[in-house]
């Protein structure tokens, strides 16, 4: 609960499909596409705030002047730092030049980001410091303009270890071994290999200069990516640019990670979530499509573009945490999927408050929870309304008690707000609990001490700390009789390896519960049966085959987990009940049918390399080591 998970990244590019002077004359500025990407950018700010990179390619500039621009930054606001020092450059350069402001030539020969093709990255790391080598745009730089490769992405391999080897026995050297060096070096090198397949068909035909032009024009990037990705496991949507202008973006044969495009006859844009698309270039959300599965969005440096499929696409398996968390809710279908989260936790509540609505108030932890917040009250209120019916079916007698059903409401308050401006600096262990708890403000007199229930809904609860440590105990000083925390997500059980910043086992409060019934159930022993199956399978190379740690959890039901989770993050002081409910799976398919990827609450996962990773996590748990499983 407010555990923050960190997200999957932002990816956004913009191919302006027609010349550069078309836009100044068009719309007034030299800055359509740096002002269009920023948007862009800004409007999926919540999917990276670790850091961000923008890159650019301007398109058939004459030798002896840059085509490829880039820049990024780890500051506190990374985007809006990368366009201050953008536009702070443009001003610079024209200050003296005012007259070359509607000049496209003058100003692609002049300046940088003034190209055709836009890339920009938001960083959420999951791995590695944040440190501006590790910010995307990834940039593989050459002397021939096809062989140049700007690379950015939001994707994490469970196989870096593999593909690493494949690469050195390609013969490459690669500077290091993480996801993000050796996908760019893997396309890189299989660029490098078409660059030399075109020249060796047309050596002899065409002569330099004429020769690197039909290189460019008859390059296959579908051939490149499918050589460069068939042996990729994990979820990826990535988007690259060649130093000609070609572009692409790749998406992972199970759809793990989001990717959508709009295009018309002056833009092909694509973006990791809809409504920054619809948001940038005011278009209708039926124009927006969705990059399927193992296909690759490619745009050639004359700016048309088509969906080629370039490995086989498997069962759509789409992150379903998007859906709950990591989107905004202002695309329609998340809006409605997450107030549809909601409203199905109905019954669970219903029972757990023993159907006691008169003293019961309802509430949410700000902000991502809202809107599941609102599907929630509206199926209270769908509930009333069956109720009301019944009741009048059933004949009352005397109107006070018909007024008195007529107008009952559900006691809908804000109990909990986050105070933005307080930071903390304690690093005092016995005070950094009571600092943090004062982050979150509450709103005393509105709970009858001792009488009401408060039941207080958020989108997921991850390791359960913050509740033990903060949001229990401040709901406790509002004196209600019980508290009833909901998660309009599943128990959390098993860990992310394909962009979620959940990949330890012993972060999970569900995990922990599970342990505690099983010592408590005299079952310790198949603990230690579920590690020697998992060392056994690592060390034989068969941990890909079968999540061996599902069997942890198959003695106990659902509502067994819960209620020792709300064991395990009751404070021993706290006065008021808990009761923990959580989403059932069932019901998370019911309401986000489209997007079936569950494997950290189920352990089904979409590729092999999962299955490996959470037999690893088990066994580094066991082992005690604190490290990531991939």
């Amino acid at each position: 609960m407010s555990d923050a998970i960190k997200h999957e990244c932002g990816i956004a590019l913009i191919r302006l499909r027609k010349p550069y002077q078309y836009y100044i004359d068009k719309y007034g500025t030299h800055l359509y596409g740096i002002n269009k990407l920023y948007l862009l950018m800004e409007k999926q700010v919540n999917r990276g705030q670790d850091g961000a990179g923008v890159a650019n390619i301007k398109i058939d500039v004459p030798p002896g002047h840059r085509y490829i621009s880039r820049y990024r930054s780890v500051a506190s606001q990374p985007v809006a730092d990368i366009f201050q020092k953008i536009n702070k450059k443009f001003r610079k350069a024209l200050k003296k030049n005012k007259d070359k402001a509607r000049d496209a030539r003058w100003l692609q020969e002049n300046l940088a980001f003034t190209g055709e093709v836009l890339m920009g990255h938001l960083r959420y790391g999951t791995h590695g410091a944040n440190e501006i080598e590790n910010c995307h745009p990834m940039l593989r730089q050459n002397n021939w303009r096809s062989r140049n490769l700007v690379i950015a992405g939001n994707f994490n391999m469970t196989n870096v270890d593999e593909l690493f080897k494949k690469l050195v026995s390609l013969g490459q050297h690669p500077k290091d071994e993480v996801d993000t060096v050796t996908v760019m070096e893997k396309i890189g090198h299989f660029l490098d290999e078409e660059n030399q397949r075109v020249f060796d068909r047309f050596k002899g035909i065409y002569e330099n200069p004429d020769l690197s032009d039909i290189i460019e024009d008859n390059m296959d990037l579908k051939r490149v990516l499918h050589r460069s990705c068939r042996d990729f496991d994990g979820g990826y949507a990535m988007v690259g640019m060649t130093g000609f202008g070609a572009a692409f973006v790749a998406r992972d044969p199970s759809g793990i990670r989001p990717a959508y495009y709009y295009a018309d006859d002056e833009v092909v844009v694509v973006a990791s979530e809809k409504p920054a698309i619809k948001t940038a270039f005011n278009v209708e959300y039926d124009q927006i499509h969705e990059v399927k599965p193992g296909h690759a969005l490619i745009v050639d440096k004359y700016g048309e573009y088509g969906e080629h499929e370039f490995v086989k696409p498997t069962e759509k398996r789409s992150c379903s945490f998007e859906r709950i968390y990591f989107s905004r809710a202002s695309d329609p279908d998340i809006y409605s999927e997450r107030k549809m989260l909601g409203k199905l936790l109905i019954p669970q509540i219903l029972q757990e408050i023993d159907y006691d609505l008169e003293n019961t108030v309802f509430s949410y932890i700000p902000n991502t929870a809202e809107t599941a917040f609102f599907g929630m009250v509206e199926g209270l209120e769908e509930h009333l309304a069956k109720q009301r019916k019944k009741a009048i079916m059933e004949g009352i007698l005397f109107e006070k008690d018909l007024d008195r059903v007529l107008s009952f409401r559900p006691r809908v308050e804000k109990l909990v707000s986050k105070d933005v401006k307080l930071r903390t600096f304690i690093t005092d262990d016995s005070q950094r609990d009571e600092m943090v708890s004062h982050v979150y403000d509450t709103t005393f007199e509105v709970i009858r001490k001792g009488v009401d229930n408060v039941v207080v809904i958020d989108d997921s609860i991850v390791r359960g700390t913050t509740l033990e440590k903060s949001i229990l105990k401040m709901l406790d000083r509002l004196g209600p009789k019980k508290i009833i925390i909901v998660s309009s997500a599943p128990q959390i059980r098993f860990p992310d390896c394909y962009g979620i910043d959940m990949s330890k086992m012993k972060e999970f409060v569900a995990f922990r519960a599970t342990l505690q019934l099983l010592k408590e159930s005299g079952l310790d022993n198949r603990v230690d049966e579920i590690y020697a199956q998992c060392v056994a399978a690592i060390e034989s190379g068969n941990a890909s085959a079968v999540n061996y740690v599902k069997a942890l959890y198959e003695p106990f039901t659902h509502e067994q987990i819960s209620n020792k989770v709300a064991d395990i993050v009751t404070p021993k002081d706290l006065k008021a009940d808990v009761a923990v409910i959580f989403q059932t799976v069932e019901n998370l398919r019911k309401a986000c049918p489209n997007h079936s990827g569950d494997w950290y609450f189920t352990g089904d996962y979409p590729t092999p390399g999962g299955n490996k990773v959470v037999n690893k996590a088990f066994v580094n748990y066991m082992e005690g080591k604190g490290v990531r499983a991939y």
